[in-house]
């Protein structure tokens, strides 16, 4: 994209895999309300040549490239890339079936120097202000907060980053401080300049988010979290009806899938006390197959693989995808995370168990935040179409 391209009526801002792919499954349900003129079939072969910066090539979608619907505003998703060579490999991909979709894709390195993110601030600042409808993927970002401080649109819509939209909404409902719920306080004195320093940032982002007595603003929740609507928010729900459409059903094995999360790489969840439940899981379950998050550690993945003897896959794309494209067990379980809440709906129909098993409070660290509890209990309790597993399945340390 050149300085004089022509600014998107709609840009989407995202830091993972999972934004971009709910960014995805966003526009599917938008396009899917407007009226389609007739004569525009979809287009399958070559992928259109939209999109700038370091693209993948032919992703491992279906192989359609579809333009949006007639009348759709155009869309141009923003990668602003993290630095570990996981999340980057699977933005790269995703990025892949949102081209195949025909949507504009611009990636945009804002990390990695001491001045990347006030070069892509820069860089980003006309069309930011001049984008008619904004969706963004984490409310908690500073980045995104920042850039929010520029946003003229009428339209602010924010779709999942996981579990995080549970906490976005009940701390918005209470008027509080934008606070990640596994963050401790800590940094000293320094860390409390910082936050001071950024105080108006975060508060003009509170306001954005939050339409009610600003006439003229709409904002949009687009979850498939058990969230609920308030101060003037519209709530629609994420079905997965995009990936749906476009994988599966999948084949389905015989045996018992496990789900890792990233609880002990966040400071959440003791590392022996973790690796106890896998081994108990995976002998009460006869699971063969570890899905890793993105964000667990080699170390600790060899040693849950020298542990349980699972076979430990690292997904090229969020697990959604890969549940849905098979072949996938019978059986997935999890603890408590997002995908407790989004496989029952990537997975309808196809006779899969998604089961989540609870944290044992015993197993939290003595560092894990007050909220750690609650949060997690809350996760599980309100999973639908998900068989509970006690604690008690993974035994605490004696």
């Amino acid at each position: 994209m050149t300085p004089s391209a022509p600014s998107a009526s709609t840009l989407a801002f995202v830091e993972s895999p999972v934004q971009l792919l709910n960014v995805l499954e966003w526009a599917y349900a938008r396009a899917a309300e407007q009226p389609q003129l007739d004569g525009v079939p979809r287009q399958r072969g070559r992928r259109p040549d939209a999109g700038t910066g370091p693209g993948p090539g032919p992703g491992p979608g279906s192989g359609v490239a579809a333009r949006p619907a007639a009348g759709a505003s155009r869309l141009r998703i923003v990668v602003l890339p993290p630095t570990d060579p996981m999340s980057r490999g699977q933005l790269r991909r995703v990025a892949a079936l949102a081209r195949d979709e025909g949507h504009e894709v611009q990636w945009q390195e804002a990390r990695g120097s001491r001045f990347a993110p006030l070069k892509a601030l820069a860089a980003l600042a006309r069309d930011v202000r001049a984008a008619r409808t904004v969706v963004v993927g984490d409310p908690f970002s500073r980045y995104v907060q920042l850039l929010l401080t520029l946003v003229r649109a009428e339209e602010l819509v924010v779709v999942d980053d996981g579990t995080a939209t549970m906490e976005f909404m009940s701390q918005t409902a209470r008027g509080e401080r934008l606070v990640r719920w596994h963050r401790v306080g800590g940094g000293g004195l320094p860390g409390r300049i910082r936050e001071l320093a950024y105080a108006p940032v975060s508060a003009t982002a509170r306001r954005r988010f939050t339409p009610a007595g600003r006439p003229g603003h709409r904002v949009e929740v687009f979850s498939s979290m058990p969230v609920t609507a308030h101060s003037g928010m519209t709530l629609r729900i994420n079905d997965f009806a995009w990936t749906r459409a476009r994988f599966g059903p999948p084949r389905l094995t015989k045996g018992t899938d496990l789900v890792g999360t990233s609880l002990v790489e966040t400071g959440v969840v003791d590392p022996d006390r973790y690796l106890d439940a896998v081994r108990a899981l995976t002998l009460e379950h006869g699971a063969t197959r570890y899905f890793a998050h993105r964000r667990e550690s080699p170390e600790k993945l060899r040693a849950l693989s020298r542990a349980t003897g699972l076979e430990i896959v690292r997904p090229d794309l969020p697990l959604e995808l890969i549940a849905r494209r098979g072949p996938v067990g019978r059986t997935i379980v999890s603890f408590p995370s997002t995908v407790v809440h989004t496989l029952p709906y990537a997975l309808t129909g196809t006779g899969v168990t998604v089961a989540v098993c609870d944290v044992d409070p015993a197993w939290l660290t003595g560092s894990a935040s007050p909220r750690a509890r609650s949060f997690l209990a809350g996760v599980t309790d309100t999973a639908r179409d998900v068989r509970r597993l006690p604690a008690q399945a993974a035994p605490t340390a004696g």
